[in-house]
């Protein structure tokens, strides 16, 4: 009981430190904003696990009239990134499309049927750095939506050494958001789904 009011404590610690970074750098830094508005219908939207940690402020921008649930991992660190997407407003899926990839599937279809939109990390939670999952192909498919690559880029920033290389900005950089055109891979194989993903992933 020790250890679980211990864990949940650095848990809750970790996540108000993190939060409040990324307040610190989103306020100080530029931004710029490259993509039209996201569509009334039911998409999948793909970006990298190392650009994960900025991106909650541009949901709040381009999702502001529209529900998004997050997919993350139900590993310890996955419990920190529920904490922080609550604190932004935005919904969670536990369990990635590797483990728990049942109950994730299931609960990213009722997300869609639903009306809103599933956002997924394609090479999370362990990598490797820039694959393409099995799900980020099943789910769009199966449920026969669009695809959109949302990612950001900063003119100063520290990367990380985590298998995902974590690009953190600078304060006082500038940041730039962009979010690409829908596109579909319906029909497509898997390999070949995988394929035109990846080629329209950043590098």
């Amino acid at each position: 009981m020790v250890k679980s009011f211990k864990d949940k404590f650095f848990i809750k610690f970790v996540e108000l430190s993190i939060i409040s970074i990324m307040h610190i750098i989103y306020i100080t830094c530029k931004k710029e904003f490259k993509g039209k508005s996201i569509s009334k219908e039911p998409c999948v939207i793909l970006f990298w696990h190392g650009k994960l940690v900025m991106l909650p402020f541009v949901f709040k921008k381009w999702w502001d009239t529209k529900n998004v649930k997050v997919m993350i991992s139900d590993h310890k660190d996955g419990e920190m990134v529920n904490g922080v997407s609550y604190h932004f407003g935005i919904g969670t899926i536990r369990g990635s499309t590797t483990k728990g990839a049942l109950k994730a599937l299931l609960a990213a279809f009722r997300t869609i049927k639903e009306g809103a939109d599933v956002a997924i990390t394609p090479d999370g939670p362990k990598g490797p750095r820039h694959s393409i999952s099995d799900g980020c192909v099943a789910i769009p498919q199966k449920m026969n939506v669009n695809i959109v690559i949302l990612n950001y880029e900063a003119s100063k920033f520290w990367q990380f050494g985590s298998w995902d290389k974590m690009v953190l900005p600078k304060p006082f950089s500038k940041i730039t958001y962009t979010l690409s055109e829908p596109f579909s891979i319906s029909g497509l194989s898997m390999d070949d789904a995988k394929a035109l993903i990846l080629s329209k992933m950043p590098n």
